[in-house]
């Protein structure tokens, strides 16, 4: 390699040398040995210069990872790519958690605070894959600097979080792309075809269920323990936004999904897999009502346990949007009742899924986009096959990359399935029925001694404005407090 560059260094100096020593060359003639010069440069192969399979560092993103293990891990290996990208840096409050990530990428730094990677680190492009209630700042952070990011689902955990990320993007002009991989099934693709053909007819009610939660949830929260914090676990950093509070088991770093201060529940957890695929074929924008109910706990008789810093072990949520579409949401293993004409095709419904209700057919959807169901009388029903199609994973976070590499209103970054401009709206309707829920769980002491709830009621629902409009307590829920040096904007 060395002597190939010495062998074009030589002719390329020659080269030059001819065309100041020389004035009556024409500017042709020197293009002409330039041209030439370059032709015998180009033919070498760039096998031939960094091996078979070589990418050069300018064609490569320089990725950074906030949060390497767990998800953080998939995400961080899908944005490398097999080599497509680098992975100069990883972030995680946990170096336990992060050690299968430091094994594959020894040359990447690490750090326990993102702030700090983010101020040293000369990068393209973050992923991040954190509890719920840290991605606001970490995305909102690394959008300032003008990065482009990767965000696991749900986008945020508040709307108005959301709302700020989906403007922040558009004035830093950042390539975006929210972790939910069944946006770029083709699935999604099909049911949205099915629709526009009305093949279905009109559908009003979507249903949507999960098996969620499967991490202990409806409980107090967990007693804290300084003593058995671990000695490389970065606690304060793992609160971030969130109130001062001593180590508490259980919570990192998985369980924290149950508490509301970290976490979004089942229906933030899931809401955004599988809402996805009837928000997308039906057209849908900001909601106009939400109402939930929830389920209660009993340790003791005829008084139900209060958890209200819990996501509740079950809930049922309608949500309701301009036309009279109606979403109805159940978790906890609740399934909605199945219309003859599925009970007559044998259809057996998945642990998740997706009904939409046509006044002239039914379509189907489980997880992730995957496998549509087209059911309608008398006609055998329409199978789409989704397993062909790889890694979801893989294909949703590539797209993303290239998409960065394509830049900002490129057709890439126009064709993400799930870009902020797609992901803060629809984010935020996701997380209307977690005030719902919230508001349910709501309630003060009357002059009896007893609790009013007053929060069980429908909510109305102002988008542009991000308001409630006939239960003022409820609106408290669509922000959330800040621990001192976190706030952002105008959060």
């Amino acid at each position: 390699i060395c002597s190939i560059f010495y062998y074009f260094q030589g002719h390329l100096t020659k080269l030059l040398h001819l065309s100041m020593s020389n004035a009556k060359n024409s500017r042709r003639d020197f293009l002409k040995k330039s041209a030439a010069a370059g032709a015998g440069f180009f033919i070498v192969p760039r096998n031939v210069l960094g091996g078979p399979g070589f990418i050069a560092p300018s064609d490569q993103l320089r990725i950074a990872a906030f949060g390497a293990g767990g998800k953080g891990y998939g995400d961080l290996t899908n944005a490398y790519n097999s080599g497509a990208n680098r992975i100069v840096a990883l972030c995680d409050i946990d170096p336990k958690q992060a050690a299968r990530a430091m094994a594959d990428h020894p040359k990447a730094k690490f750090y326990h605070d993102y702030r700090v990677l983010l101020d040293k680190e000369r990068i393209d492009a973050v992923t991040i894959s954190t509890p719920d209630h840290t991605h606001a700042v970490m995305t909102y952070d690394a959008m300032m600097q003008g990065k482009a990011v990767y965000v696991q689902k749900p986008l945020t955990h508040t709307i108005a979080e959301a709302r700020l990320l989906t403007e922040t993007a558009r004035e830093q002009r950042v390539v975006t792309q929210m972790g939910n991989q069944g946006g770029s099934n083709q699935g999604v693709v099909k049911v949205k075809e099915w629709i526009d053909s009305g093949i279905v007819g009109e559908v009003k009610h979507v249903n949507v269920w999960t098996n969620r939660p499967v991490w202990p949830q409806g409980i107090s929260m967990p007693e804290a323990d300084e003593q058995a914090l671990p000695e490389d676990v970065a606690w304060d950093l793992w609160l971030g936004p969130a109130s001062k509070r001593p180590y508490t088991p259980n919570l990192h770093p998985f369980n924290w999904r149950g508490f509301w201060e970290y976490g979004t529940g089942a229906l933030g957890d899931m809401g955004c897999h599988l809402f996805d695929a009837p928000y997308k074929a039906l057209g849908l924008g900001y909601p106009v009502a939400v109402q939930a109910s929830v389920a209660d706990v009993y340790s003791r008789m005829w008084t139900p346990d209060y958890t209200p810093e819990a996501c509740p072990i079950s809930t049922r949520v309608t949500i309701d949007f301009p036309g009279g579409v109606v979403f109805e949401w159940t978790d906890g293993g609740i399934q909605p009742a199945l219309p003859d004409l599925l009970v007559e095709n044998n259809f057996v419904p998945d642990s998740s899924g997706v009904m939409m209700i046509g006044s002239k057919g039914i379509i189907t959807v489980d997880t992730y986009g995957n496998h549509p169901k087209l059911f309608i009388e008398g006609r055998e029903v329409e199978h789409f096959d989704t397993d062909a199609q790889g890694n979801l994973d893989l294909i949703h976070n590539s797209s993303w990359t290239e998409a960065v590499k394509a830049g900002y209103g490129s057709d890439q970054h126009k064709a993400l399935t799930s870009s902020f401009d797609y992901a803060g709206p629809f984010t935020e309707t996701v997380l209307m029925g977690n005030i719902a829920i919230r508001a349910h769980q709501m309630r003060r002491q009357n002059e009896n001694g007893r609790y009013d709830y007053f929060g069980r009621r429908k909510l109305y629902w102002n988008g542009e404005g991000m308001r409630i409009t006939n239960l003022e307590e409820a609106n408290q829920f669509v922000t959330k407090p800040y621990r001192e040096g976190w706030r952002r904007a105008n959060l």
